[in-house]
């Protein structure tokens, strides 16, 4: 049976997959005849840019293209022939093929797989030119290459006018889409499909806002924040009147999105039907999946109690914790660090005597219930798995990312310039989430990607004589707590006090479309807020009952990072990496941020880390009660006292920079587990740390070191050759074992790389080495581990960190097809056990030594059984097919899929662990 593709958060957006199946070409040609009209272009028009310091040495890339809307007509040509809309995909290639031709790559050859990022479009590039909605203060220019919108301004309103006016040109139908996922409301406005179910439902678990809510985020972020505030505020009314500019003309003039016939929102003959206008309470509901997806680091507490309860059943109290912080590596000295000068930033470490810790009873935890009411397709089994998708998903302290940063300090650099090249992951996605732009007028000069809908600022790329970028860092500011329940189970003690909980609802119904076939349902969301946040889990603790509930720092505060944001694209406010920190520190997302001018290079990791009580171990549910709140926390507010700038990881001109969702610094505990002795960070780490040495570091040689990182598998180059050791430790007589340990050998010596065998022939190099390493890995992950934990303990530190992500491992928190792997697995468990059991110095070890209860012969035994078992296992087992990819077939497997969150389709590129927006760039001159 064909494998199904898990999918998880975006991932499961439901689009217009049934358009192949009912369309006839006859009748597209038919339709497509009537609904195509002339477009006028205005006459092309040069722009300058003489605020530009770069000197032609800023790049960037964002596939698939810059375009993310398309007609009714346009829609009908992709799904029957394939054809793509003007500048739809038109960056997939370049990106596509850095791949294949990044051995090969020269300077002058880097914007033959990038975009050249200087500001403003030279005068035989110009595409077009428009004044939106006849504006006399603000352009719009779009290259001929790219189709980027360059935006300029003589007023600051005319400015963020046409950035809105822009991205609805460019992500309209996104951005809609967004903003009913922001409020629960996907399956009402997009179809019943059971995979908008399960996303909406993972978004309203984590941030079940009201209208009164949203507004209140936006009038104290403007309050708090003086002449910026309203600034911000006079921005966001701009940039949704540009919007709103646009679906009004697009309304009239028949050229808006065609999804929006195709899900019964107006009518293709009679143009019948409203796109609603945005407001700015949209903006805040997009916020917030922006930064539940990428920003919000922390939860799990509950279910690390669970695997610590389990490890302390198994070895006693003792013995039990200390197992269970070896597996934790909440410090681990052989982790990889951003900030690697060995300066310490002390936050969530284990307390001595850890206080107020509500453990809950075994056995006794029950997730809160998020669906009632469900009826038609909203009760079905998808629904229902679709649900619990979700729910796993939204609870989970595991953030998806594949962010990565390699910044040099100009001391190491040919130039004596420093060189970054650094992006976001955010993922594979048709059109894509993040859109580019640059925007130039009063106060404002950036060019870069921002989140469709969010673009007022850029969020992401540079300034006249800096660049700056971001990874997710994934520190913990969610904490569980355990309220005590009394009179009911709606009512919980707050401060000695019977209070009732808060029931937030929000009822959905939908019917089908052509888009979304899904027959009609319903049902209704429910969230029961406290105090101390929304309820999650139900337990017992101590044989009473209670709620336990996830406060997060920044739940009730969507809007406040936009200062931030403001202040980056602020040339008068950034002239330096201080000025850059100080912006940074005003965004509450939990981000590591870094940055690069011609002199200088910084790091600063941002979110607002609340100042727990004195002996609270983050890690655990503690009890709801005034000694074991954040301080001074105020919950009419959900603010509290945060730990200072100087207590987070940051820097100025450090030799090199890394960062790959890794460790930030030491003694800085991020909430997902797996910051151990092997980490993709350290791919980064090996080969930029091998360049500083070697000096003379150029653009190329950067660009090179994180290709060749993006094509390794790093189970294959950091864990394999001790595996190997292991098994050579006596000679192989199995002759099955043997071939299998001499191809997986020369797959290492060859690099220890999936990549094709040439540009284009879909077939890897090593490929039965790869197929056998892909099969092994679990099978000698549980051989090695489960005897010695216990099968209750070995699943539930599985359930806290998964086994493996491989780039074709459905069973991973990103799913297959998307691109970001090996960011949580098991590789450092194994190393260290492994390193263990061969007698070398281990440092953080694990609390017992398990491959073949740390005996050598018994632990080669293992290894040489399964990897016998792998050998044996066919290709189309391994690769077991999906709606994609026949059976067997590994490069498809691993493939790169741009999910369709609208009607345009893509072509599946091959397998690259990268970000998905990326800038390189190297700096000149400074004002």
């Amino acid at each position: 049976m064909p494998r199904r593709t898990v999918r998880t958060t975006l991932d499961r957006l439901r689009t217009p997959g049934r358009l192949t199946g009912f369309l006839k070409s006859a009748s597209i040609c038919v339709l497509i005849a009537g609904l195509l009209s002339p477009l006028t272009q205005a006459t092309a028009t040069a722009a300058t840019a003489s605020n530009d310091y770069c000197g032609g040495q800023c790049s960037d890339i964002l596939p698939p293209g810059e375009n993310g809307n398309a007609t009714l007509a346009q829609i009908l040509l992709n799904q029957a022939f394939g054809t793509q809309p003007s500048h739809a995909e038109d960056q997939l290639g370049p990106y596509a093929n850095l791949a294949t031709g990044y051995s090969g790559l020269t300077d002058a050859k880097i914007n033959t797989f990038f975009n050249d990022a200087s500001f403003g479009v030279p005068s035989d590039q110009v595409a077009s030119t428009e004044s939106p909605a006849g504006r006399g203060d603000v352009t719009i220019v779009r290259d001929k290459k790219t189709g980027v919108p360059h935006i300029t301004g003589t007023t600051r309103y005319g400015t963020e006018f046409g950035a809105g006016y822009a991205a609805a040109e460019d992500r309209l139908w996104l951005m809609d889409v967004f903003r009913h996922v922001g409020r629960g409301q996907l399956t009402t406005f997009a179809g019943g499909a059971a995979s908008n179910q399960g996303l909406e439902q993972e978004f309203y678990r984590n941030a079940p806002y009201s209208e009164a809510d949203l507004q209140a985020q936006i009038d104290n972020a403007v309050a708090n924040n003086g002449a910026r505030g309203q600034q911000a505020l006079a921005d966001a009314n701009a940039y949704l009147a540009g919007i709103n500019a646009y679906i009004d003309a697009s309304d009239s003039g028949r050229y808006f999105p065609g999804e929006y016939v195709l899900t019964g929102h107006k009518d293709s003959i009679t143009n019948a039907g409203t796109i609603d206008h945005f407001k700015i309470t949209d903006l805040v509901a997009l916020g917030s999946v922006i930064g539940a997806l990428f920003g919000a680091g922390g939860g799990g507490e509950v279910n690390n109690a669970i695997s610590l309860i389990a490890a302390q059943s198994k070895y006693g109290v003792a013995e039990g914790t200390k197992v269970w912080e070896s597996f934790r590596e909440r410090n681990d000295p052989e982790a990889v660090l951003t900030v690697h000068n060995g300066e310490s930033f002390p936050y969530a470490t284990k307390p001595a005597d850890a206080q107020g810790e509500a453990l809950p009873d075994a056995g006794s935890v029950t997730t809160e219930p998020l669906v009632y009411d469900a009826t038609g397709t909203g009760a079905s089994q998808s629904a229902t798995a679709a649900s619990k998708t979700a729910t796993t998903t939204a609870l989970s302290s595991a953030r998806r990312g594949m962010s990565n940063a390699l910044v040099v300090s100009g001391k190491y650099t040919a130039s004596g310039h420093p060189i970054a090249v650094f992006g976001p992951q955010t993922g594979y996605f048709a059109p894509q989430l993040l859109m580019l732009q640059e925007i130039q007028g009063p106060g404002i000069s950036a060019r870069g990607a921002s989140f469709a809908g969010l673009s007022m600022y850029v969020e992401l790329g540079r300034g006249q004589d800096y660049s700056w970028s971001a990874t997710t860092s994934g520190q913990d500011i969610i904490d569980t707590y355990a309220v005590e329940l009394c009179q009911d189970d709606y009512h919980y003690l707050y401060h000695g006090t019977c209070t009732a909980m808060d029931k937030v609802e929000r009822a959905n119904s939908w019917k089908p479309t052509t888009a979304d076939g899904t027959a009609a349902g319903s049902y209704t969301m429910r969230v029961w807020r406290t105090k101390y946040g929304p309820v999650e889990y139900r337990a017992t603790v101590g044989g009473k009952k209670v709620a336990y509930t996830t406060l997060r720092s920044s739940y009730m505060h969507e809007a406040d990072s936009i200062i931030g944001f403001q202040m980056l694209n602020d040339p008068d406010y950034v002239k330096g990496p201080k000025d850059f920190q100080s912006a940074a520190q005003h965004i509450n997302y939990t981000f590591n941020w870094f940055y690069a001018d011609s002199s200088h290079t910084a790091y600063y990791n941002s979110g607002d880390n609340p100042v727990r009580a004195s002996g609270v171990d983050a890690e655990f549910p503690v009890w709801g009660q005034a000694a074991y709140e954040w301080r001074n926390w105020d919950p009419a507010t959900n603010t509290a006292d945060y730990t200072p700038a100087s207590a987070h990881p940051n820097s100025v001109d450090q030799d090199y920079y890394v960062s790959w969702n890794n460790k930030q610094a030491l003694d800085y505990t991020s909430a997902p587990w797996g910051d151990g002795s092997v980490h993709r960070g350290n791919l980064l780490e090996d080969r930029v740390k091998k360049l500083v040495a070697a000096g003379g570091v150029t653009r190329t040689k950067l660009v090179q070191a994180m290709a060749d990182a993006a094509l390794a598998d790093l189970r294959a180059e950091d864990v394999l050759p001790k595996l190997l050791k292991v098994v050579n430790s006596s000679t192989v007589t199995d002759s099955t074992v043997a071939d299998a340990v001499s191809k997986l050998q020369a797959w290492v010596s060859a690099g220890a790389k999936r990549t094709e065998t040439s540009a284009g022939s879909k077939k890897y190099a090593n490929a039965d080495a790869i197929r056998i390493l892909d099969a092994w890995w679990p099978l000698l992950v549980k051989a090695e581990f489960q005897p010695g934990l216990g099968n209750d303990l070995y699943t539930a530190i599985t359930s806290n960190l998964p086994v493996d992500e491989a780039p074709s491992a459905a069973h991973g928190p990103t799913g297959s097809h998307a691109g970001s792997s090996f960011q949580y697995g098991w590789w450092s468990y194994v190393d260290k056990d492994i390193r263990a059991v061969l007698g070398e110095n281990v440092q953080g070890p694990l609390g017992q030594k398990y491959c073949g209860g740390g005996s050598l012969s018994s632990c080669r035994d293992i290894l040489m059984s399964t990897l016998k078992t792998a050998a044996g296992t066919s290709a189309s087992t391994v690769y077991p097919g999906d709606s994609l990819c026949s059976a067997g077939d590994q490069w498809c497997a691993d493939s790169i899929v741009q999910r369709t969150l609208g009607g345009i389709k893509h072509g599946n590129i091959s397998w690259q662990n990268r970000p998905t927006f990326q800038q390189v760039v190297e700096y000149t001159s400074h004002r």
